[in-house]
């Protein structure tokens, strides 16, 4: 079977308290942006971080890379790009590209790396959840 590339975009308002007196968005919002491009890519696709929790697991970032390209500024809106990159290790992969609404200019990419963990104890899962392994053959596959 092929595998197909799944992704999600939302939009984000750059909101005043992100930016620095000069207007410019501080580079650690980035970041968040990534995260606000996850929660929507959970909520489109139905494996939200609640989805893990009610399953018994919760899913820490465990590495995190920005590369910049341009700036943001105060009222500018930006679109993210989120996809998932399917991997047979137990983690979620994601890549990310940020842009600018309304030219649609690349403004960051990046990546970032979550594992499993057992919710009471914290212990590292070395393989899959079958709940997430259900979620993949139900989505990635066509």
């Amino acid at each position: 079977m092929m595998q197909k590339t799944l992704s999600g975009k939302t939009e984000v308002k750059v909101r005043f308290n992100e930016a620095d007196p000069l207007g410019i968005v501080w580079h650690g919002h980035y970041i968040r942006y990534f995260e606000d491009g996850r929660e929507a890519f959970g909520t489109e696709h139905g494996i939200g971080y609640l989805d893990f929790y009610k399953h018994g697991f919760i899913v820490p970032v465990v590495h995190i890379e920005c590369n910049y390209k341009r700036t943001l500024k105060y009222g500018e809106s930006v679109i993210v790009e989120t996809i998932f990159v399917p991997c047979d290790a137990a983690k979620l992969k994601f890549e990310y590209r940020l842009y600018k609404a309304d030219t649609m200019e690349i403004v960051s990419t990046g990546s970032s790396v979550q594992v499993f963990l057992d919710r009471e104890t914290s212990l590292l899962q070395l393989i899959n959840p079958v709940f997430f392994d259900d979620w993949k053959r139900k989505f990635l596959q066509m």
